[in-house]
């Protein structure tokens, strides 16, 4: 599908811009902060702990309660303040509210208020049941800035418990043969998100290096995950090869692997919805699991927030555009650097 080339919104406010585009990342001028910026500034308003999205190198970091564990283990020692979701903080003569955007643990959707205008930048998120973060929340907004990372129809997620007993039954055909199941998965969010899901009595749970550590923030913020051991802790080359391993995509064809003899490869990722990205990876198998919201789900979100006017960050943004505009939403775009640093792009996939 083509679409006209989206609109760029300009970066100097007007009256009604409660957020502009700036070369450090989306600026809002009435409070004199920033949310999720690519380049180093004074105040920064994070939604979520993605490498993306979470960057280092800021003066003062505000997040939900719920990401200070993921921030901290990725960006280590910062000066970051919390806030409970729905707690209100006046910055400026803005008034600001975090809300749960479904995406990840502690991902969160930023409002902000003045003078009775609205506007909500929603970060990533998805609307799909997730039992390791808090479910995504409609915010009633005037202005609803969003994601579009699967802005296109052919992206429709199946149910994620069938994609569950489809893993399990993958995993349990492999034990038998004495292979071990590599999954791929992003480190921070869908490898819990899997843990979570999985029937955790097939076998033994060996995880990578990098998943481990967040499975720590994740168990530190009472999310409930099942026992998992690094390939190191595993005494028994038996054990190896009836195993579940989560690792990273960047782990794929790495010496780490060899540890486990003969085994089944797999990506857990929404790019597995098309055959291509598992072709090029060279993959046993695909499983389609995305943490940010399917082509229904992104029209869902818009549609509850009530807004007139929508504007797009990042993902198929033309189309996006080109659909809402068709649908009576005053449309447009902001140019961001989100999605470049995601392990789920088409080339290299995880994140999504």
């Amino acid at each position: 599908m083509s679409g006209a080339p989206a609109r760029r919104v300009q970066p100097q406010p007007g009256p009604d811009e409660l957020i502009v585009a700036r070369p450090q990342g989306l600026y809002c001028p009435v409070g004199d902060f920033y949310i999720d910026p690519w380049r180093s500034v004074e105040r920064a308003v994070i939604t979520h702990a993605h490498a993306d999205h979470s960057r280092s190198g800021h003066g003062h970091y505000l997040a939900a309660g719920a990401a200070e564990a993921p921030m901290r283990t990725r960006l280590g020692a910062i000066d970051l303040q919390t806030l409970a979701y729905g707690e209100r903080l006046r910055i400026g003569a803005a008034m600001v509210s975090l809300h749960p955007a479904g995406h990840v643990l502690g991902s969160a959707q930023v409002r902000i208020e003045v003078g009775g205008r609205v506007w909500v930048v929603s970060g990533d998120y998805k609307l799909a049941p997730d039992p390791t973060c808090a479910p995504f929340e409609p915010v009633a907004c005037d202005t609803f800035v969003t994601e579009s990372t699967f802005g296109l129809p052919v992206y429709r997620w199946p149910d994620a418990v069938e994609v569950m007993g489809a893993i399990d039954h993958w995993w349990a055909a492999n034990a038998a043969a004495g292979r071990a199941s590599v999954l791929y998965a992003y480190a921070f969010g869908k490898a819990q998100r899997i843990l979570a899901g999985v029937d955790a009595d097939i076998g033994p749970i060996v995880v990578h290096g990098a998943v481990a550590a967040l499975n720590a923030a994740y168990r530190a913020a009472g999310v409930a995950l099942p026992p998992t051991r690094l390939a190191t802790e595993v005494a028994d080359p038996a054990d190896l090869r009836r195993a579940l391993v989560i690792a990273p995509p960047s782990a794929q064809g790495s010496a780490w692997l060899r540890r486990f003899g003969e085994y089944s490869d797999a990506l857990a990722s929404g790019w597995m919805q098309l055959r291509g990205p598992r072709r090029r990876r060279a993959l046993d198998r695909g499983f389609v699991l995305s943490d940010h919201a399917d082509w229904p789900g992104l029209q869902q979100a818009i549609r509850v927030s009530g807004a007139a006017r929508v504007i797009v960050t990042h993902g198929y943004v033309p189309v996006m555009v080109r659909w809402l505009a068709e649908q009576g939403w005053q449309a447009e775009a902001f140019a961001t650097a989100y999605g470049a640093e995601q392990e789920d792009a088409p080339a290299e996939a995880a994140d999504a």
